[in-house]
């Protein structure tokens, strides 16, 4: 049986995760199962799958956890050093599905093992990818990418010579907002930004969408997993959402990544890689899909693209305050405190301060690895001078 666990369990991503365990217990041992509030879900979760020890990133619900396991026998913690702790046990693999940068410090515990590490937190790379991968290969671990899009760059890939790849383009649906005028997005609200038309990953990561800021995130993680020059990676909306990327060679071929819009398949490759397996998605009739649709996309209408494409080129710690200011703004858009548009360009103006002011930490050290305690520091100095510099994007 397969040591696994999984950080992140009650959002959309670890619970597709759990699908595919739930579909064959006997090939799986459960070791730690984590999530937030959805303490119920978490609970029954564990108690489904015989998890050894359950995980609430919040203190407040640690009460509620320990009521809804008692008498199964199964651990209950909660709260930061928890997280940790349960990464500290010894897995053969682990889904890293923690949203946002916290996903960071318990994703690079569990490479110790020695162990897979699939990665669904793109943060992770965004905010430390030279640390994520020198980790990875001090300890003889593997990352596999879990989003999508990277996912099926990694399958292109199989069997190729990546000094062949002359480009490769990650796919966008375009979001809740793709149809609307330029000029209405400044009325965009929290509402209208989160109800995707292909699919319902959650609020955050559906407002990610909308603003693009999740293909932004992206760009940084295709740069930082497969050592791609920025100058090679593009972006094409693709409504559809079938197509997720595609990998073009020296020799005009382009090889493209084609499946159903559910996540269960990135995860599934990555849990039964190096080999394939069955898996319990939807086989495509292109025959009565009948068309797929792309275009390019609009860099006036997602300014963060460009701000990734200005990371990417800068290198250093870039990443980290783009990860930061970027969640700090979306935190703050959820609040009601600046509007759609208003992100990119509190995200625009933290990064322009911090080049501006500390060109040597933000500038000139692509693929050096800046150790974790200087990372953590740099995201919490960002998500600071993001919420300082917010209240003059709305002022008169």
């Amino acid at each position: 049986m397969r040591r696994v666990s999984v950080f992140g369990a009650t959002g959309s991503i670890g619970q597709s995760t759990l699908d595919l365990i739930g579909r064959a217990p006997e090939a799986y041992h459960v070791v730690a199962l984590t999530g937030g509030r959805n303490v119920k879900n978490l609970a029954e979760d564990a108690r489904r799958l015989n998890a050894e020890i359950a995980v609430t990133g919040y203190d407040a619900c640690l009460p509620a956890l320990k009521e809804a396991l008692a008498g199964s026998g199964i651990e209950a913690a909660a709260g930061e050093q928890a997280l940790l702790e349960a990464a500290d046990r010894p897995t053969d693999w682990t889904m890293s599905a923690i949203f946002g940068a916290a996903g960071l410090a318990p994703g690079l515990r569990s490479l110790r093992h020695g162990g897979t590490l699939a990665l669904a937190n793109k943060e992770s790379l965004v905010t430390a990818g030279p640390l994520l991968l020198s980790e990875a290969a001090k300890h003889g671990a593997k990352v596999l990418p879990v989003d999508s899009e990277h996912s099926a760059v990694f399958q292109a890939l199989v069997g190729e010579d990546i000094a062949h790849v002359e480009r490769v383009i990650i796919t966008a649906s375009g979001g809740a907002l793709r149809s609307w005028p330029k000029e209405k997005l400044a009325t965009a609200t929290v509402a209208d930004a989160s109800a995707h038309p292909n699919w319902d990953m959650g609020q955050r990561i559906t407002i990610d969408s909308a603003s693009m800021f999740n293909k932004a995130m992206e760009l940084i993680e295709a740069k930082e997993f497969f050592g791609f020059r920025p100058d090679q990676i593009e972006v094409l909306v693709h409504p559809q959402s079938l197509v997720h990327a595609l990998v073009g060679f020296n020799d005009g071929a382009l090889m493209a990544h084609v499946g159903p819009s559910d996540m269960r398949h990135a995860i599934g490759y990555a849990l039964n890689w190096p080999e394939r397996a069955h898996l319990p998605v939807e086989r495509l009739d292109l025959a009565k899909i009948g068309q797929l649709d792309f275009s390019a996309p609009d860099f006036e209408r997602w300014p963060a693209l460009t701000l990734a494409h200005h990371v990417m080129e800068r290198g250093g710690l870039s990443g980290t305050i783009f990860n930061a200011a970027k969640e700090t703004a979306l935190d703050l858009f959820i609040a009601g405190e600046i509007g759609f548009q208003d992100m990119a360009r509190l995200v625009e103006r933290v990064l322009q301060k911090f080049w501006a002011e500390e060109p040597s930490a933000t500038n000139g050290h692509n693929n050096a690895v800046i150790p974790l305690e200087n990372t953590l520091e740099y995201d919490q100095i960002a998500r600071i001078r993001a919420r300082e510099i917010a209240p003059e994007l709305t002022a008169g």
